[in-house]
Parts: C-alpha cells; sequence; structure tokens
C-alpha cells in the first residue's frame, strides 16, 4: 500500500490548486480517499474523529450485497441450461461462468455510466464526488432482468442520476431511491422488456427451443397454479431479477446490514410484518391465485425481501425517527401485498410501494417528531 500512496503523493500537486489538473481534483480526491482514510481533519468546534467515512459505509453495503449478487450470477446460469435440460453437461462452473458473463456487463455499464454523470456534475460544480453511487451502481444491476438491452440500462442510470439525484443537489439531498427510480424507468419507458415471461431467463427470448421464464407472481397473475417448492423460493433456484431470488443470500447481507448498524432492523422488520398480516388476511379469503398463495410464500417470491432489506433501509430517503421507522416499514408491507394480491395486471408491487413511502418519510417524521413535542409540553405543565 505504501507503493500505491508514493504514486497518489506525486501526481497529487497536477491536481491541487494552480496544478495543470486542477479542474479535475474532485475526480482525484474521489480515488484517493476510496483507497485511503482522507488525510484532512477538523481542527475546531465540535467532530468526530472516526477512519469510518460515507465511502466505507457504503462500501460495507456493497459486500452486504455480494452474497445476492454471486447467487444471482449462479442462477442467471441455472434458469439458462435447465431450460436446456443441460444442468449436469455443464456442472456447476459452467453454470456460473455463463452466469457471471451475463451479468457483468450490466454492473460496468451501470458503474460506468453513472459514475461518469457523476464526475461530469462534481467537476462542473467544483465539488467533491459523491459517494452514494457505489452502492446505487450495485443495486441497479440486481433489480433488473438480466438480458435488459444494456443502452436502456444506460439510459435509466442517467435518468436516476440527474433526474433522481443531482437535480436535488446530490447524496443525502435525494427524496427517492436511485436504483428503484431507474427501475421505475425503465418499467414505465420500456414495459416489454421489463415484464412478460420471456425476460426472467437469460437466451428465453431468442430461442425457440427454451420454455417459459415465467416468474411464480407472473403464473400467480395468470391464476395458474404454482407448484414450485417452499426450499427453491428459500434458495432461489426460481426466475426473477438478477439478485432477488434467493432470500438466503438477502438474509446474510441482511445481519451484516443490522450487525455493522447501517440497516435498520426496524424498517426491516415493520415492513416484513406488514406484507405478512396483509398477505394472511387475503389468503384467508382468497378468490384468486395470488390471494390464495400462503403468506410464507408470499415474502420469499418477488424483490419483497430484496426491498425490504437493501431499499426500504436507504438511510437518505427512509424515517429516521424510531418511531417513524416502524410506521414507514409498516407500510411499505401493507402497500407492497395489497398493490400484488389487488392489482393481478402488477403482481410486482415493492417498487411503488418503497417510492410511494420514500415521498411520505418526511412527513412521517414531522409528526412523529410534533407528537414528541406535545408529549413533553403537557408534561412540563403537570410538573
Amino acid at each position: 500500500m505504501k507503493f500505491i500512496q508514493n504514486i497518489f503523493d506525486k501526481v497529487k500537486p497536477n491536481f491541487e490548486k494552480g496544478g495543470k489538473l486542477e479542474k479535475l481534483h474532485p475526480a482525484f480526491e474521489a480515488f484517493e480517499t476510496l483507497m485511503f482514510v482522507p488525510s484532512a481533519t477538523t481542527k475546531k468546534g465540535a467532530h468526530i474523529r472516526d477512519a469510518v467515512d460515507l465511502k466505507r459505509t457504503m462500501i460495507t453495503v456493497v459486500l452486504a450485497l455480494l452474497p445476492a449478487l454471486l447467487f444471482g450470477m449462479y442462477n442467471v446460469g441455472y434458469q439458462h441450461y435447465s431450460q436446456l435440460g443441460e444442468l449436469e453437461a455443464q456442472g456447476l462452473m459452467g453454470i456460473f461462468t455463463y452466469g457471471l458473463l451475463e451479468v457483468l456487463p450490466l454492473i460496468v455499464i451501470s458503474y460506468a455510466v453513472g459514475l461518469g454523470v457523476e464526475f461530469a456534475f462534481a467537476i462542473s460544480r467544483g465539488h467533491s464526488i459523491n459517494e452514494g453511487y457505489l452502492v446505487s451502481g450495485m443495486l441497479i444491476p440486481l433489480i433488473v432482468p438480466v438480458d435488459v438491452p444494456l443502452w436502456m440500462l444506460a439510459v435509466a442510470v442517467i435518468f436516476a442520476v440527474v433526474i433522481g439525484k443531482e437535480v436535488f443537489g446530490g447524496t443525502g439531498m435525494n427524496i427517492l431511491n436511485p436504483a428503484l427510480t431507474a427501475r421505475a424507468f425503465l418499467f414505465f419507458a420500456y414495459p416489454t422488456q421489463m415484464s412478460g415471461d420471456k425476460v426472467w431467463v437469460s437466451g428465453a427470448g431468442s430461442n425457440p427451443d427454451a420454455i417459459s421464464g415465467e416468474t411464480i407472481l407472473g403464473q400467480l397473475a395468470g391464476n395458474n397454479e404454482v407448484t414450485t417448492s417452499i426450499s427453491d423460493m428459500f434458495y432461489g433456484f426460481i426466475p426473477g431479477s438478477v439478485g432477488e431470488t434467493s432470500v438466503l443470500a438477502i438474509l446474510i447481507g441482511a445481519a451484516l446490514l443490522i450487525f455493522s448498524g447501517i440497516g435498520s432492523w426496524r424498517i426491516m422488520l415493520s415492513t416484513l410484518v406488514g406484507g405478512a398480516l396483509i398477505a394472511f388476511l387475503f389468503n384467508e379469503n382468497g378468490n384468486n391465485a395470488l390471494q390464495s398463495f400462503d403468506w410464507i410464500s408470499h415474502l420469499l417470491v418477488g424483490g419483497f425481501m430484496f426491498g425490504a432489506v437493501f431499499m426500504a433501509t436507504d438511510p437518505v430517503t427512509a424515517t429516521q425517527t424510531t418511531r417513524g421507522k416502524w410506521i414507514y416499514g409498516l407500510f411499505i408491507g401493507i402497500l407492497a401485498m395489497l398493490i400484488r394480491i389487488i392489482n393481478p395486471a402488477y403482481p410486482e408491487g415493492m417498487m411503488m410501494a418503497i417510492i410511494f413511502m420514500n415521498i411520505m418519510a418526511p412527513l412521517i417524521d414531522h409528526y412523529v417528531v410534533e407528537a414528541n413535542i406535545k408529549r413533553r409540553l403537557k408534561r412540563v405543565k403537570s410538573v
């Protein structure tokens, strides 16, 4: 690491004030602080000295996403070769390698385009690079179908960074989750590439010999019987977005987020409670396949678990108060399951539920704080 530090120290004067690459200082600073803890510290006033900065926090979230990413790569290959009846012939490495080659371009495009836009805004404004895209750049490839055209993904990323974040002032100022903003853009702008039974399995649309890649929610929306086992739903051997299928991998990531204190367990738990409650109530009086689907299975399929762990807990767009987190998560679960069950045309309601509650989060916190103030005033008067 000393060798790398020497390289940074040698070229640093070129990017400082008066240097020939002064305008590119935000880009240089972004790479330097990614590799090393910033040397600049606060000299006066209230401050905290800590080796953990925003970049390290974001990297922890990326690490929490790795189990879902790695399994997603394997599942992409698994779903592809299972349609062709070639699972045994390919073996573990062959299946994973296929998925790796299919998913890697999504990640490269997401980071290259997203960071390119962030760098352009930072350089033009003369401020530091926002670190938030370290997470968004990984989330976006995990919540889209594997066969989404790369140019569409690039357009969605540009929309999410510019309209969903930069127009509000960058990381920490956005009111909507950037990754969900990208997915919403894709869903409404290019619906045929984001829905149906041929987009969730690699090659399903172009291979005439491939069987349907319909998701479990797609089958239920068509009022068809689902024969997939609970274990396959839990482990993730089902069609779906790249990183959303394996509940086990998602729970591993959730454990890391909770242990590190980055993700709110209150939001995760309340989201599950809200979703389970609605699924259970409708299951008691089910009139169609979606309503008759048991509540445990409802929590295991679609993007519900992924959204509850990695999307709803976004510290920028979620509620900040303790009581607000319970309310926020509960309503996400309730709305997601209501959209899924009542509207068969849109069986995946997690995206819309979280986006709606992102908008409502400041209002929830406002009323929680106001209620606390009134309660304390009453306590003072009684004394």
